[in-house]
């Protein structure tokens, strides 16, 4: 992936999170009379998850060299990957925001929990990714589909880095 463009996707994400942070922060309930600050706070994480998705999209697009007969293949299957990724990452978003409720007053047990749920939920993107290479290898060949998990890989560890900085550390 070209270093521009990573540096790009990242800053990209790094200031959608830090907006959406603060956003959730300073979110006035009045502004949505009918909405709770957590419902504001959880339609904000929304947004921004629906723009990280958008130019990670566009990061995929920009490194894969592909064809228009394999784009039209290419995308659909691309697009059925990310909608299983993300039934993933709204289980790691319930597990974030249990964390947030829990996470000054974690008991030992809470504690180990949630790090096997969430060394879980890893191993489920380990798993979707093995689960689409077949399917993406019927539409683009080898080199391209590990091209892609490639991105993928990295774009999601970039993501991930970002979330993991913002979330506070245990206490013991």
């Amino acid at each position: 992936m070209g270093r521009n463009k990573t540096v790009r996707f990242y800053l990209a994400t790094s200031v959608l999170a830090a907006a959406t942070l603060l956003s959730a922060q300073q979110s006035d309930p009045s502004a949505a009379p009918n909405m709770t600050a957590e419902q504001v706070n959880d339609a904000n994480i929304q947004l921004m998850r629906q723009d990280i998705r958008s130019e990670r999209k566009k990061v995929v697009a920009a490194n894969m060299p592909l064809t228009e007969a394999e784009a039209v293949k290419f995308w659909p299957v691309y697009d059925r990957y990310i909608a299983d990724t993300i039934k993933v990452n709204d289980i790691r978003y319930a597990l974030l925001k249990e964390y947030a409720r829990n996470y000054q007053t974690t008991t030992a047990e809470q504690s180990a929990s949630f790090i096997k749920r969430w060394l879980a939920l890893d191993q489920d993107n380990t798993q979707l990714r093995l689960k689409f290479i077949p399917e993406f290898e019927k539409v683009v060949s080898s080199q391209k589909t590990a091209l892609f998990l490639q991105i993928d890989r990295r774009v999601g560890m970039m993501i991930e880095l970002q979330l993991a900085s913002q979330v506070p550390l245990l206490k013991p």
